[in-house]
């Protein structure tokens, strides 16, 4: 059954790369995707499958139903795309100013659709049920995946599976890791309140500035000096809003950012320290301060024994463009895949999808491109990786 599968994504590969570029012509932001979820619905419209649509918001789920008994594994990718001008010099770029497929989700969604089509045209020989998840909204906290699942995308599903494209991974790799792979995340924002008054008489104000700079450096004690040098944690103050006159002592100010983390007792122990250090400055410096602090994504654990069955799979399967299956590091970028191995076991793995020549740009960047001949070693692999959850070579 494989090899056949593998010929029919070999013959649909050019189909999958039209379909990749027109997506990244057209991306749309996170809760805002209605045009790609009816692009992706239409799709599927006159194959012989059972569809939902608007699930959770934007999501569209997708039923082939196997010919033979077996267990119910989906398949997840993400479409939305990021509020990004593009510099890229492709001649596909986005017709949608200020907004581009600046983490490869075009890329995701165009491999799986075409990798559904492959299923759908076999579905009589599958040994169990394949669910397509094209879920929107990944960028964006909460995310669409939660929202999905509470609208029941994984009811009667065992396992479930996702692949993410790399730009800093070398094209022809596939990486994989068992337990935690990426980073939870916490989003907070704090205004701090002080007392404006003239910079000639800073006696008489209560200067917010100062207050919300010595915060600035004592959050950064609690990763030097509270969390364990073996434990994984960052706390990043990305916008400090203290912007004025040069002669006013500024009344308030107002700090955002985020934190990381590779344990929910991390996570619990920085959220401590850092309420700790803001009780203290108010005692310190006579401030007042409100804060927002609420934790969006969870850490990404990947299952062990699916994980080993997605190398396996990959082994198995001999595919020519897979160079290298590797062993990667825990990374500290967010992921709400994480939601779904919440819930039922299953795996997220990398495939490469880095220029040939160049210059390379990360995940999020204005001018980040990515190898398309990584769309068909990820229909490949998660081709591999469906075969070998149905145990059909």
């Amino acid at each position: 059954m494989l090899d056949q599968l593998l010929q029919k994504l070999e013959e649909k590969k050019e189909r999958m790369i039209e379909i990749r570029r027109y997506l990244h012509q057209h991306p749309e932001l996170s809760f805002k995707e209605e045009k790609t979820a009816q692009y992706i619905a239409d799709f599927y419209k006159d194959k012989s499958v059972i569809i939902r649509t608007n699930v959770g918001g934007y999501g569209v789920v997708v039923t082939i139903e196997g010919g033979l008994p077996g267990k119910t594994v989906a398949l997840r990718a993400d479409f939305d795309g990021l509020p990004i001008m593009e510099e890229a010099d492709v001649p596909f770029k986005s017709s949608n100013p200020g907004v581009m497929h600046a983490c490869g989700h075009d890329g995701h969604t165009a491999y799986l659709m075409i990798l559904a089509e492959a299923l759908i045209e076999m579905k009589d020989q599958l040994r169990g049920n394949v669910v397509i998840l094209h879920q929107p909204a990944e960028e964006t906290p909460p995310g669409g995946a939660i929202a999905m699942i509470e609208d029941g995308c994984l009811e009667g599903v065992d396992s479930i599976f996702g692949i993410h494209l790399m730009s800093l991974s070398v094209t022809g790799e596939v990486c994989y890791r068992a337990g935690e792979m990426q980073a939870g995340r916490s989003y907070f924002k704090v205004k701090i309140q002080g007392k404006g008054g003239h910079g000639s008489m800073p006696h008489t104000s209560n200067d917010s500035i100062v207050a919300a700079s010595h915060f600035v450096v004592a959050a950064q004690t609690i990763i030097s000096r509270r969390i364990n040098p073996f434990d994984m944690a960052t706390v990043t103050i990305g916008s400090f809003d203290g912007k004025g006159s040069f002669n006013v002592i500024k009344d308030s100010v107002e700090l955002e950012g985020d934190v990381r983390t590779m344990s929910s007792e991390v996570r619990a122990k920085v959220e401590t320290e850092f309420k700790r250090i803001l009780a203290g400055l108010a005692q310190e410096f006579d401030i007042t301060y409100d804060l927002i602090y609420s934790h969006d994504y969870p850490v990404l654990v990947n299952d062990k024994a699916m994980t080993e069955l997605v190398v396996n799979g990959i082994k198995n399967a001999a595919i020519p463009e897979v160079k290298a299956l590797v062993e990667t590091p825990p990374t500290s970028g967010s992921e709400d895949f994480a939601y779904y191995l919440q819930k039922i076991p299953g795996s997220m793995f990398y495939v490469g999808a880095m220029p040939d020549d160049g210059p390379v740009y990360p995940h999020h960047h204005p001018k980040f491109v990515i190898n398309e001949d990584s769309l068909i070693i990820a229909a490949k692999a998660m081709a591999a990786v469906v075969a070998e959850y149905f145990g059909q070579k």
